[in-house]
């Protein structure tokens, strides 16, 4: 059921001033697809933008974004305070080509050291300093004000909205680890194909 606005009409239970609201509407209007995905998905970006800009009164003063302080965070609680940039990456859900950025800007900042692997040679190690750990904890005390920019929420909502991403998390996880093992079963299958077309080959 609709709701008569005066402009146009939206669903009885939605606020037809809510920007998310309007985006979706003119969505709609323009015949692409809209609604509840629609207005999560730009819900979420929206919010993380929010919490970007309350954590950015913590993290500007150490130049972090949240990109760099989570990577901070990884290795900060990992082992040993040190990991392989492709771990680091599959830790965050990154590209390996952006966790390199990363990892670059944070040695810039004396926050993260390269070190090489202790048993293979291929592997680089990123390794959190002593000045990238008091960063670490100051930049946190700053983020974790105001119930970290979602003061608006009771508990036990923050707790459903963990939840609800969580499951989209690990959907996205899921088709990452299929994707990669379709594409490795592809290479596989061509690599084979190559070498029984070479051992059918009759020699020059």
């Amino acid at each position: 059921m609709a709701r008569a606005t005066g402009r146009r009409d939206v669903p009885a239970a939605l606020d037809p001033d809510d920007p998310v609201v309007k985006a979706d509407q003119n969505w709609r209007d323009h015949g692409w697809p809209s609604g509840p995905y629609f207005r999560a998905a730009l819900s979420v970006v929206k919010v993380e933008e929010l919490i970007s800009g309350h954590n950015a009164a913590g993290f500007d003063p150490f130049q972090l974004t949240t990109t760099r302080h989570e990577a901070l965070a990884v290795l900060f609680f990992s082992h040993d305070g040190q990991l392989s940039l492709g771990k680091l990456g599959q830790r965050l859900m990154v590209h390996p080509t952006s966790i390199t950025a990363t990892v670059d800007t944070l040695e810039r900042l004396g926050y993260v050291e390269r070190v090489a692997h202790p048993t293979d040679r291929r592997q680089t190690l990123a390794r959190i300093t002593t000045t990238g750990r008091a960063a670490m904890e100051e930049a946190s005390r700053g983020a974790a004000s105001a119930c970290f920019g979602l003061a608006a929420l009771t508990e036990a909502e923050a707790e459903t909205l963990f939840d609800l991403l969580a499951k989209v998390r690990r959907a996205a996880e899921a088709a990452a680890l299929t994707e990669n093992a379709a594409v490795a079963l592809a290479a596989g299958h061509h690599t084979a194909a190559a070498s029984a077309t070479a051992a059918t080959t009759p020699s020059a």
